[in-house]
């Protein structure tokens, strides 16, 4: 006995002792790392059949995977999600989430389907997906932000509201996004009475240029004196659309007199009998030249353009449908022969 206990007094055994100990922590710590990443990955599965549903078209249950499939079935998943087939893309995009281990790859996977969801019209999915996303990576701006927007379209105003506090402790600009939402939430409330959602708006424009072009489209519907004297005359390119589709009822004869470029729209959409000078807007003067020279059948037809993305749509936005930028909406009028169909206001 006396020979042994000096061997737990040498420096060298110590050493051993240590090192054991530290091997059998390694062990023990890489063990409950991989136990709670299979807990993780198991969790995501069943987090992931709860959207494995009709919808998915493409049968992906007997198809072998690599990781040098992933960059082409990315692609390929958006290319499905551009074109409107988002069944394809949402099977696409499940099948690449539950196969890859890379744990940035799944969360940027699952923020595109996401987004899928949103394009598609589900939006109680996208919101389920977005939190979840945010649940691994708070600090996530792009998933806040596409939450956000979601919420948004749900008018879940409050939840809304919410998503922006994050991003203003991160450092985000945030003023432009919160009058927006006010603006929203004024517009979508239906027990404000209309007076005071006028006076409210008008206010709102004072303080948010920017809104201009909404609130003015929804001051035509409320009050229509109201939005006449709120338009300004240096900034009618940017409601050309909407002065186009007024019906003739909802004309102020005064303020036409008074301004070029609405003499000339209202003569070639054909209100007014009074030839007009030129507009500055070259399609609006060339139908207009047109109708003085006898040709009654032109029609301005409009596209809309996002000056971010550099996206082009046939129908009016708030919000881009591609980058969900805001205020980026840009009018671009092109002549076309008239069809009765297409008189219409855009209320």
């Amino acid at each position: 006995m006396e020979n042994i206990l000096p061997a737990y007094n040498d420096p060298l055994f110590s050493i051993l002792l240590i090192i054991v100990i530290a091997l059998i922590l390694s062990l023990v710590t890489y063990g409950w790392g991989v136990y709670q990443q299979q807990k993780e990955q198991g969790n995501l599965l069943k987090f992931l059949e709860k959207f494995d549903t009709s919808e998915c078209m493409l049968d992906t249950t007997s198809m072998p995977f690599d990781m040098h499939m992933l960059k082409p079935l990315a692609l390929l998943a958006q290319a499905f999600d551009n074109t409107g087939e988002y069944h394809k893309a949402i099977s696409i995009y499940l099948y690449l989430i539950k196969n890859i281990r890379e744990e940035s790859s799944k969360l940027e996977l699952m923020e595109k389907l996401g987004k899928t969801y949103f394009h598609a019209g589900f939006l109680e999915r996208a919101k389920t997906i977005y939190e979840e996303v945010l649940r691994k990576k708070p600090r996530n701006t792009k998933a806040l932000y596409m939450l956000e927007v979601v919420y948004e379209q749900m008018l879940n105003f409050p939840k809304a509201k919410e998503v922006v506090e994050p991003l203003e402790t991160m450092g985000e600009q945030t003023q432009t996004l919160k009058r927006f939402l006010a603006f929203s939430e004024l517009v979508a409330d239906k027990s404000l009475p209309k007076e005071e959602k006028v006076k409210r708006l008008l206010v709102l424009l004072e303080k948010e240029p920017g809104l201009y072009r909404e609130i003015i489209g929804v001051l035509f519907h409320l009050d229509t004196q109201a939005a006449w004297q709120a338009l300004d005359t240096a900034r009618i390119k940017e409601i050309i659309d909407i002065l186009w589709f007024l019906p003739q009822s909802q004309l102020s004869l005064d303020i036409i007199a008074e301004n070029k470029q609405l003499k000339t729209l209202y003569y070639a959409k054909g209100y007014t009998f009074e030839p007009a000078a030129s507009s500055g807007i070259f399609a609006l003067d060339m139908l207009a030249t047109a109708k003085e020279n006898g040709f009654k059948e032109g029609d301005l037809h409009f596209t809309y353009l996002c000056t971010k993305c550099k996206q082009s749509f046939p129908i009016a936005f708030k919000r881009c449908p591609n980058c969900m930028a805001l205020h980026t909406v840009e009018v671009e009028e092109h002549i076309a022969k008239s069809d009765p169909k297409t008189d219409y206001s855009l209320f």
